[in-house]
């Protein structure tokens, strides 16, 4: 019975302590006593050192969520910026496949070819072999075409000839491709002279890209720029096909006759459609209008 007189005694006394210290610190003072500061500063140290390992630990927490989500949006930009890249680069594409086939159209339709039998054809495959000088396009017999007709781009340049023509398809020999047996005979245009200038083509320079024609004579008058254009003899390609132009010339070997070389008109590396002639045609149809009249 006195044992627990004497509990609840020190308790009613340190309640009084604990509420008189409570009531003494809310006055207004301005000294605090030496107890207060140390308990001020004891708690003010110990809040200190708790707070730091958890404000570090909630600014890394903080500064990872940030560093993923930077990642996160890099990774979008990247495949937006790649998407933007891809998109420019079919445009870029199809923007020259439209100009190239508008370039088609407009050739083909031009008065020049209105004398013959133009066949529109786009390039499907380029071989390997002979140092890319072959193409094959989609056109065939079925469409008209036969070995040895003309082959132009859009521009009007000559590219090469038909060298085999199957049902469907047909394969073509580009200008670098072309050797002695190919040759083509040309007109050289020069204002100052009367007369043609004339020769063939007879290869193509590896070297300087250029195509090498052979004159039948030696001509002074022949300069840097002038035109080469096919001339209609040996029954083979049209007269008036642009071939290039001349950007050299030098004597044989022999100096009995001239080489000059030329540039051709035709990209021959870069093209997608093309159109190949047919030199019969316009001969074909004013034989059939002469039987009518």
């Amino acid at each position: 019975m006195f044992y627990k007189k004497k509990r609840l005694f020190i308790f009613l006394i340190s309640l009084i302590l604990i509420v008189g210290l409570i009531g003494f610190s809310l006055q207004k003072r301005t000294n605090l006593t030496v107890l207060e500061d140390f308990i001020h500063d004891t708690v003010g140290w110990v809040q200190e050192v708790v707070n730091k390992p958890i404000a570090f630990t909630t600014s890394f927490a903080n500064n990872v969520k940030e560093i993923r989500n930077v990642y996160r949006e890099n990774q979008k930009l990247k495949s937006s910026l790649e998407e933007l890249r891809q998109l420019e680069y079919q445009n870029q594409e199809l923007t020259k496949e439209i100009t190239e086939l508008q370039e088609t159209l407009n050739k083909t339709e031009s008065d020049f070819l209105q004398n013959f039998n133009s066949i529109q054809a786009s390039v499907i495959a380029k071989s390997k072999d002979q140092w890319f000088n072959l193409v094959t396009i989609n056109k065939g017999s079925q469409n008209g075409i036969a070995p040895n007709m003309a082959v132009i781009t859009g521009q009007g340049g000559m590219i090469g000839k038909v060298q085999t023509s199957s049902p469907f398809t047909s394969t073509v020999l580009l200008l670098n491709g072309f050797d002695q047996s190919n040759r083509i005979s040309v007109n050289v245009d020069v204002a100052e002279t009367e007369t043609d200038i004339s020769g063939f083509i007879v290869g193509y320079d590896e070297e300087s890209e250029h195509l090498l024609l052979e004159l039948n004579e030696t001509y002074q008058e022949l300069a840097e720029g002038q035109s080469v254009f096919s001339s209609g003899l040996g029954g083979v390609f049209p007269k008036g096909l642009e071939i290039g132009e001349i950007v050299k010339v030098e004597a044989d070997k022999y100096e009995l006759t001239s080489i000059a070389y030329v540039k051709p008109s035709a990209d021959l590396e870069h093209f997608n459609h093309v159109i190949v002639i047919d030199r019969n045609m316009a001969t074909m149809e004013g034989q059939a209008e002469e039987d009518a009249s």
